[in-house]
């Protein structure tokens, strides 16, 4: 079972832009800098995240990405699946031709993991994430640090 980097990556940044909906919209400069990533990868990832409607772009001075629509609508299911990827436990990506072209003895069980994490992130919101207090405390942390960095240009 694996979640790459990119699903990784794509809803921290998501949830980057979530917790900075209420001011403006969020350069990827700014993301890059509190997360950690790289901007060229954001900027791969904002590409898929913006044709799969869930940002919205803003070019100019004070530019960057918007959510689009309600946070409390956007799954990370969503997120993982805009960029490409997903959740599958199987050993044959869920094709069922595990062992020498036929269903290995666990294929159903890791089938039914897969599907049970899929849910889970469905069930889970940006909204909901933003909510919790673990998160709204390393974002006032990293927020607190980028200002500090800031003034050290």
């Amino acid at each position: 079972m694996r979640l790459t980097t990119k699903g990784r990556y794509a809803v921290t940044a998501m949830l980057d832009v979530a917790l900075h909906a209420d001011t403006e919209p969020t350069p990827l400069a700014e993301i890059a800098a509190r997360q950690g990533i790289s901007q060229a990868y954001l900027e791969q990832l904002f590409v898929r995240l913006k044709r799969a409607g869930l940002v919205d772009s803003v070019r100019g001075p004070g530019g960057g990405y918007l959510l689009r629509g309600d946070p409390a609508t956007v799954s990370v299911a969503d997120v993982v699946s805009a960029v490409g990827e997903g959740v599958d436990a199987t050993r044959c990506g869920g094709t069922g031709d595990c062992q020498d072209g036929d269903t290995c003895l666990t294929h159903e069980l890791w089938a039914d993991l897969s599907m049970q994490i899929h849910l889970f992130l469905t069930r889970v919101t940006l909204a909901s994430l933003v909510r919790r207090g673990d998160v709204r405390s390393v974002a006032r942390r990293q927020d607190s640090a980028d200002l500090i960095a800031a003034r050290h240009v």
